[in-house]
Parts: structure tokens; sequence; C-alpha cells
């Protein structure tokens, strides 16, 4: 799967893993000893990290699930249907090093972590992001 920024026509993640149960999210990356700047996971019902035995960074995106609506499309067709999931970015923190632990943030409902300071150029506060499946 891949998350694209909608607010600024950009890719965010061209390789997304969602952890969608209990041990998929307090697994996280653990165990990983790097991730690729093209990797991302994104954590549902979930509104603070913990960095405790991490190896590596991270720049920490947090997310607020968007209503089903109709957005424009970013090549040629006129509007599409959001059912696959748009997120609204509500906070970011970037480089948070290992054991570290983050403040929630309490009207985020989904954190994205993806490879430390690549978030800079691709997301800001208020852009919107979508899950794209199948690309």
């Amino acid at each position: 799967m891949r998350l694209f920024n909608l607010t600024k026509n950009k890719v965010v993640v061209e390789n997304l893993t969602i952890a969608k149960n209990y041990c998929e999210r307090t697994r996280g990356l653990l165990g990983k000893k790097n991730i690729d700047e093209k990797e991302g996971l994104l954590i549902k019902n979930c509104n603070w990290i913990h960095m405790f035995f991490m190896k590596f960074p991270v720049d920490v995106i947090f997310l607020k699930t968007q209503e089903k609506g109709i957005y424009p499309v970013r090549s040629g067709t006129s509007c599409y249907d959001t059912s696959n999931g748009v997120y609204k970015v509500v906070k970011i923190l970037d480089n948070i090093k290992p054991w570290r632990l983050s403040s929630p943030v309490f009207h985020a409902d989904a954190v994205l972590e993806i490879k430390s300071e690549t978030s800079k150029n691709i997301v800001s506060v208020g852009d919107e992001l979508e899950i794209m499946e199948g690309v």
C-alpha cells in the first residue's frame, strides 16, 4: 500500500504497513535495525508512542481519521471516494530518538512512523493523507 499526501500531491510512503491489532501495535518497529525512507508504519487506534528498545530514530506523524468524502484527484479525473482512509495531520515530531516517550496527542487516533528527517518536505500539519491500495 501507498500513503499519498492529497494536499501536496506527493507520495509520503511507497511501502505502508498497517498495525491493526494489539500485538502489531505493541510490536511496532521493534526488532528492525533500520527503516527505509520509502517505508512507513501506520498504527491505528493510537495517540502516543514509546521508543523503548528501538535501534534508530523516527519521525512521528499524529493523524486524525477524516470522514468519508469527495476530494479532487491529482491526475486528470474530477473526484474520488475516500473510503480507503483519509487522515489529517495534527502534529509532527521530528527525529525521536530511542528510549524516548511522546506525550499523548488527544485529538489524534493514528500514528505514522517514518524514517527520521524525511517528513520535512512531504508532510505539514493540516495536510490530508490517503491510503491507496494496489498501487
